[in-house]
């Protein structure tokens, strides 16, 4: 009996240390050559941020292919620009990719820049302008691929209430870009023109919002499977998740949010994967993008602790009163539309130790307040069993300063880690991340890497944190919580000896 005893007492003790052993050994610094030749690691490189990331110090070893932004559209179709300073920086972005055996593709459009791309593929005449500008640039360049930031794409307005663009064809975006509601459909007969001229070798993409291209009539494509067939893959932007004052403060970049309030249900990764794919788009052309930043909130001290003692999810902010952000924002102004935009309060990840939310370790300062949001499934029962383990999807960190009011939704180490697992259970291309400078010492590329090659435990505890920090659990189970395989396997081998014993 005491053999049974002191089994069973230490039977699921040693089965934790064995899953928490494996999974420490797999977290190492990896690289590219760890990926195969199929699966595709990349980012875009920011040339206005030359400054903070000299191409010398790009962890080169980290990606397969490697953007830069932007060139910009014209309202001539023969004529894409690329700026002055971008035209001495592209050739060395160029030449040190290649060196690196990276390769170097150049993003067209983005936020600002798409807003003649309507009107470029509008028509036979303008596509066929539009092919040969794109061509003369890679020719010029020397280029190994094109990424297309196609920010605006006619989406019913009343259909989608989320602010989008040509980085999506139908959606209006800025402000100012021109919509129809045939884009989508000139976009593919200008990407099938463009392939042909091209040939296979150069590779294409498109980075899209989290819902398939729209139709004539403004809502989502049910059928976008010949994209398929011309580009090589397309990211899915799940970031920038929109929130409001009405619902709260939601995360940038949920993996997951069914298990969000159903107001606050506007999108994530998951939702994003079955919508592409229930359209055609194969789940290995479809790529996952990543933010290496995050979005800010001023939120009251009483609306971000309501019982004073854990972080509320999706507290109501002041939209009045919108924190700046990191350095790299502006003070705010009138944009390429005339229209004035306030500071874009988002904070890249360097940025959150660099302003004091976090330690050069990602772990969590000292005074600030730390949540970590779990979208699971889970039952409680006797030791607090958990089951469905494979349901329980990480969501998103948050970190709280209650002397300044700013509460960040952010991706770390944790949520990137879940993120590469999730490609890889999936059998998606990759992942893109937004943008290469915006890590530090490359903690969130690697975390990623991890997860794509080894796989990564989506409902693991967040790293111990300070004496300040709280966590969005409140469970009185929390110190002692296993997955239900684990309990399960513990109860057989107990019943086992039992039976061999008597």
């Amino acid at each position: 009996m005491f053999f049974l005893t002191f089994y069973f007492l230490l039977s699921p003790v040693f089965v934790a240390g064995f899953d928490l052993r494996s999974r420490s050994e797999s977290e190492v610094t990896v690289n590219n050559s760890s990926l195969g030749s199929s699966l595709v690691s990349t980012a875009w490189y920011a040339g206005w941020h030359v400054t903070d990331q000299p191409l010398s110090t790009i962890s080169w070893s980290k990606y397969t292919v490697m953007s830069y932004a932007f060139a910009l559209t014209t309202p001539d179709p023969s004529v894409i620009s690329v700026v002055d300073s971008d035209q001495i920086l592209l050739p060395q972005f160029v030449t040190a990719a290649r060196k690196h055996n990276v390769k170097a593709s150049l993003s067209i459009g983005g936020w600002t820049g798409s807003r003649w791309f309507s009107a470029n593929v509008g028509s036979a005449q303008n596509r066929t302008a539009f092919v040969k500008s794109v061509t003369g640039l890679v020719k010029k360049y020397s280029l190994d691929g094109i990424d297309f930031e196609y920010v605006s794409v006619f989406y019913l307005h009343s259909y989608f209430a989320k602010q989008c663009s040509w980085e999506y064809p139908g959606i209006q975006g800025i402000g100012c870009n021109l919509v129809k509601s045939n884009d989508t459909a000139n976009f593919l007969s200008f990407l099938q023109e463009l392939r042909q001229n091209l040939g296979p070798e150069v590779v294409l993409s498109a980075a899209t919002d989290i819902r398939p291209f729209p139709d004539a009539s403004g809502i989502p494509s049910v059928d976008i499977s010949k994209f398929g067939e011309v580009l090589d893959y397309i990211v899915i932007m799940n970031y920038d998740i929109q929130s409001n004052p009405s619902t709260g403060a939601g995360p940038n970049s949920p993996l997951n949010d069914n298990c969000a309030p159903l107001a606050c249900q506007y999108g994530s990764a998951q939702s994003a994967l079955a919508a592409w794919t229930d359209a055609g788009m194969p789940q290995d052309r479809i790529v996952l993008g990543v933010p290496m930043y995050g979005r800010s909130y001023r939120v009251p001290r009483n609306a971000a602790l309501p019982d004073n003692s854990s972080l509320a999810s999706y507290p109501p902010y002041d939209i009045n009163n919108k924190p700046m952000g990191d350095r790299w924002n502006g003070e705010g102004g009138l944009d390429v539309c005339g229209i004035y935009q306030s500071p874009g309060g988002s904070y890249a990840f360097w940025s959150l130790i660099e302003d004091g939310f976090l330690n050069v370790d990602g772990s969590v300062k000292d005074g600030i307040l730390y949540r970590y949001d779990e979208c699971s499934e889970t039952v409680s029962i006797i030791f607090c069993v958990r089951f469905n383990e494979s349901d329980i999807v990480t969501v998103k960190p948050y970190v709280y300063d209650p002397k300044s009011q700013i509460m960040v939704t952010y991706d770390n180490k944790q949520s990137f880690s879940a993120k590469g697992d999730f490609i890889k259970t999936n059998g998606l291309r990759g992942f893109a991340v937004w943008e290469t400078a915006g890590d530090y010492q490359n903690l969130l590329i690697d975390a990623i890497l991890n997860g794509v090659i080894n796989g990564a435990p989506r409902a693991t505890k967040p790293l111990p944190q300070p004496s300040a920090t709280v966590t969005s659990s409140s469970s009185a189970c929390d110190g002692f919580s296993l997955p239900a395989k684990h309990w399960i396997l513990m109860i057989v081998l107990h019943y086992f000896f039992s039976w061999i014993l008597i």
